[in-house]
């Protein structure tokens, strides 16, 4: 088991795209349906699996290409301290006033760490001024516990690539 981290930050208004935060229905609408619905199908189909847009269950990170994969543990510690690397490092930005509160960051990261203890995924989303949105997430890989039939984005075995605690890869930039 390892951990993949995701972040996004974006227009709120980019992030309210609810139809392209979600899969398609595994059926797809009837040939002899409203075109305007089959073309909404067809769309939405094409596009979830590779918008970066944070998708409405965690899990289905998973599906995302994996240069959206920002990096990748396999100790749930390390994952959690990169989570709260990430909320100290936007604090500053956070609309809401309880969300700046200096030790939110280590409380997150050692609440995600017993999440990511047990298999469990973490996601936070905070709302940051003009309006724009942060989302992070950190999500359990091979398996994941909610949908288990899903692949390492990154092609890592079952038990991921490494000795223990050791962190695999970083994508993350320090850019705000």
């Amino acid at each position: 088991m390892h951990f993949h981290g995701y972040a996004w930050t974006g227009a709120k208004r980019r992030f309210d795209e609810e139809a392209l935060r979600r899969p398609p229905h595994p059926e797809p609408p009837p040939a002899d349906g409203r075109p305007e619905l089959i073309q909404r199908y067809r769309e939405v189909a094409a596009e979830f699996p590779v918008a970066d847009l944070p998708p409405l269950e965690t899990a289905r990170w998973l599906i995302k290409p994996g240069a959206l994969v920002r990096g990748t543990w396999d100790d749930p510690a390390q994952a959690a301290g990169w989570l709260g690397e990430r909320v100290a490092a936007y604090a500053s930005r956070f609309a809401a006033e309880p969300d700046r509160d200096r030790g939110r960051p280590a409380a997150l990261a050692r609440c995600a760490a017993a999440r990511l203890g047990w298999g469990g995924d973490v996601s936070h989303g905070f709302y940051l001024e003009r309006p724009a949105f942060l989302s992070l997430a950190l999500v359990c890989c091979s398996p994941n516990r909610a949908l288990p039939e899903l692949d390492c984005p990154l092609g890592h075995g079952p038990s991921g690539a490494g000795e223990s605690g050791r962190r695999l890869t970083s994508r993350w930039s320090s850019r705000r």
